[in-house]
């Protein structure tokens, strides 16, 4: 029986995820004369004089430069809100520098002088051709910082620039470069929904609704809608509807004037087991515990966004539903990094990818780390649960470019190429799963565990919500966790209440647990240590449309349409040997990181480029690191590749240019920043080897390159001691009883392989020994 909490305003559900945040702009008007010429300086008003001249489309967006589109008014509101980045000072005190002529000279050098009077400039004044020399300058310098500063805004300002839209959701370039913008038929159903949902908002007092209407609502609201919590609603409403769940709640007294805090907070919650975090580590155990009949809390720091509330807007979405709005790095901006922060976590926003954990990974994790959880009948069963819970199959019906060209570039060349099993049907084409599923048949934890917990009719989810202490107290020698405050925003300041439950459970991701186990005063030296990225590195290659039917790929197909990974190469994995190699697959990218990622040499190449967008197929390769980083904290990350992982990565692109190549393509290239190209079909098999040798060889860990991660792991890992890691096999922390963890932070290495499965399962584990403890508890 599915429990209506009468917290959940519909109104407020439509709102959630359709909301436009507009960020204030605190830039002196000094950075920001630096910011306009930095932006104008990477994409330009450029004269066409080609014959794609006649293309109307393409004229205006070569005509178009970034200060016009207002990319630097959207840009300094991101920089002052939004960007959490620890070096953010720097390249504001870079942007005062560069509008005064002393500064210029010291970040530009001679390009400052002129042999007319005033002999020098500021970087402002400086003509086109001159501010391009400079920032090639800096993105090939001695000085690492200038090579931080060009990679930062390199990255900001193309990112904006290609996902920023007007109020008819269209941006300038995205009829010129062959970008539909949001999935077509995606936006025909969304307008259909939206006229049922206003229609039906006369109905809402209905009694007797039957199978189909909670169906329709379902469709219209999301599967979790019913389980809920809106904390902006006046404290008595919301406690009213956590005690019709069964929730205890407390209600601080009205006449108490005085801001919340831990120790005096504006409601008490008790619980059988509160889970922080609802991604594939939280949303299973949460589920898991749900379907047993306790009463289990979620708290979700991001927002829930419902299919129909989708806007599958990059730009959008990126803010609404990614970690610090996909504007997060290294700090010494070596590897970008992406995860996911939302309902569902990363499985919301990931790629689809479910492969179990490789046999080689856990023969490692149980031999060498002493771990037998890994060889266990339980995790095989977990594995095998999970998978099936998300519906994991390996077939597909249609493949999409990227994939298509990485098969056929395997088969020529006699590679090893496999299905990628996927937690969608056979028959799912879409390539905007990273912007969330439309239609729900991607099952993350929001479609499968989350909606056990929300069916339960004992639990619920309250999005928003970001816990900032986990509260234990000493009991006899030792100390045992009791539960956690968190804060939210509510009237325009923050507001704090607490949660007390029997167990607590963190899966806040590898980026965040550790944090909130820090401000929680866990000592452990292990926290944060160990971090692993499986850092990526990509090349690309150009197949133009052409006139003949029978050319392969097909003209209608495009490089960010199709499933995103269902074809995948172990070619460099190493996993009969090491384990320690390189997978490859493709990648989903949509213009803004497409643009961000791919070389710059000036600001009419990189329009030239763009234009090719959506016939140039993307490779990357991703490496099972040995190398490892430390989390001070969300924001602040630092990670060193080792050498070998560089000879991985390096050994990857030497392979996937050859791929590329062989499967037709007419040009390829890396995202190096010389951005060195070949036209394969004209040049000579010395050419080709000469090219792929030198293009290979280049190094990864100076800036030159981009790389990116989309798995973290390892922060918080597993283990058999104290002094090594951070919690055991059952998942339980070593310096509290009570405490458990149940994300990627626990993996006692890198994976080398999409993590969901994984972390699902071992979650699935800690469940069992979390609901054996409630057990006990019940019974005593």
């Amino acid at each position: 029986m599915v429990v209506e909490l009468g917290n959940i305003d519909k109104e407020t559900l439509q709102l959630w995820g359709e909301e436009n945040h507009c960020y204030v702009n605190s830039l002196s008007s000094q950075e920001m004369e630096s910011l306009s010429a930095l932006c104008d300086t990477f994409l330009p008003a450029v004269d066409v004089k080609t014959a794609a001249a006649t293309d109307k489309d393409i004229a205006d967006f070569f005509r178009a430069s970034a200060s016009a589109a207002g990319t630097p008014e959207r840009l300094g509101g991101l920089m002052s809100e939004r960007l959490k980045h620890p070096k953010k000072w720097l390249v504001r005190l870079c942007l005062w520098l560069l509008s005064t002529c002393i500064g210029s000279l010291i970040l530009c050098g001679r390009y400052c002088f002129s042999s007319k009077f005033p002999y020098m400039h500021s970087f402002t004044q400086l003509p086109q051709n001159k501010r391009e020399a400079v920032l090639v300058s800096w993105s090939l310098s001695y000085f690492y910082h200038l090579r931080m500063l060009y990679k930062a805004m390199k990255l900001l300002i193309l990112l904006v620039f290609f996902t920023q839209v007007n109020e008819k959701n269209e941006n300038l370039s995205w009829k010129a470069i062959g970008y539909k913008g949001p999935d077509p038929e995606f936006k025909t159903k969304s307008m259909q929904r939206k006229t049922l949902r206003n229609e039906g908002s006369n109905d809402d007092d209905d009694e007797g609704q039957n199978d189909d209407g909670h169906e329709e609502e379902a469709e219209l609201y999301g599967p979790l809608y019913k389980g809920l919590i809106n904390m902006q609603l006046p404290r008595n409403i919301v406690a009213d509807s956590l005690r019709q769940v069964g929730f205890p709640v407390s209600v601080r007294n009205k006449r108490n004037a005085a801001p919340s805090s831990i120790a005096s907070p504006s409601l008490v919650i008790k619980c059988d087991a509160v889970v922080v975090g609802s991604g594939s580590g939280g949303g299973v155990i949460a589920g898991v515990l749900a379907k047993a009949g306790y009463k289990v809390l979620v708290l979700e720091k991001g927002s829930y966004c419902a299919r129909s509330n989708l806007s599958l807007l990059e730009g959008k979405t990126m803010d609404q539903m990614y970690l610090a709005g996909g504007m997060l790095a290294t700090d010494d901006m070596g590897v970008i990094l992406l995860a996911g922060s939302t309902v569902g976590g990363g499985s919301t926003i990931n790629w689809s990818a479910s492969i179990k954990t490789p046999k080689h990974v856990a023969n490692e994790w149980c031999d060498e780390y002493e771990l037998k959880l890994f060889e266990s009948d339980l995790y095989k069963e977990a594995m095998e649960i999970v998978c099936e819970r998300m519906g994991v199959q390996s077939e597909v019906e249609e493949e999409g470019f990227n994939n298509a060209v990485l098969r056929r570039g395997c088969k020529e060349l006699g590679y090893p190429v496999n299905n990628i099993p996927r937690n969608s049907p056979p028959d799912h084409y879409c390539g905007w799963c990273c912007l969330g599923c439309k239609d729900g048949s991607k099952k993350g934890t929001s479609e499968t565990w989350l909606v056990d917990l929300v069916n339960s009719g004992n639990s619920a989810i309250l999005p928003g919500c970001e816990a900032i202490e986990v509260l234990h107290k000493k009991r006899r020698d030792l100390n045992v966790a009791t539960g956690v405050a968190f804060e939210f925003q509510y009237m325009g300041a923050k507001d704090i209440c607490v949660v007390e439950s029997k167990v607590t459970i963190v899966a806040c991701g590898a980026l965040s647990t550790p944090n909130l186990l820090k401000r929680s005063g866990l000592k452990n030296a292990n926290i944060g240590k160990n971090l692993h990225l499986h850092p990526v590195t990509m090349a690309w290659g150009y197949f133009p449309k052409t006139s003949s039917s029978g050319e392969w790929p097909e003209e209608k197909k495009t490089s960010y349409e199709g499933g995103i990974m269902t074809a995948m190469s172990t070619t460099v994995g190493n996993f009969g040997k090491s384990g320690y190699g390189a997978v490859i697959q493709t990648p989903a990218l949509h213009p803004g990181m497409f643009s961000s990622l791919m070389p710059w040499v000036s600001g009419a190449d990189i329009k030239l480029r763009m234009c090719k967008y959506s016939r140039t197929a993307h490779i990357f390769a991703l490496a099972r690191d040995q190398g490892s980083g430390t989390v001070n904290s969300p924001y602040s990350i630092s990670y060193q590749m080792e050498a070998m992982d560089e000879e991985n990565l390096k050994k990857g692109i030497e392979k996937i240019l050859r791929m590329l190549a062989a499967a037709g393509a007419e040009e390829i290239g890396t995202h190096h920043c010389k951005g060195k190209t070949i036209n394969v079909k004209k040049a000579s098999s010395e050419e080709f080897e000469r090219f792929v040798k030198e293009e290979s060889s280049r190094p990864l860990r100076d800036l030159s390159t981009p790389l990116s991660s989309a798995h973290q792991m390892g922060s918080c890992r597993m283990g058999i001691d104290p002094k090594t890691s951070v919690v055991n096999q059952m998942g339980e922390t070593w310096g509290v009883e009570g405490l458990y963890l149940a994300d990627t932070s626990v993996f006692p290495t890198a994976l080398g392989v999409n993590p969901m499965v994984t972390v699902q399962a071992i979650a699935y584990c800690t469940a069992q020994s979390v609901l054996d403890v409630l057990r006990r508890k019940k019974s005593n």
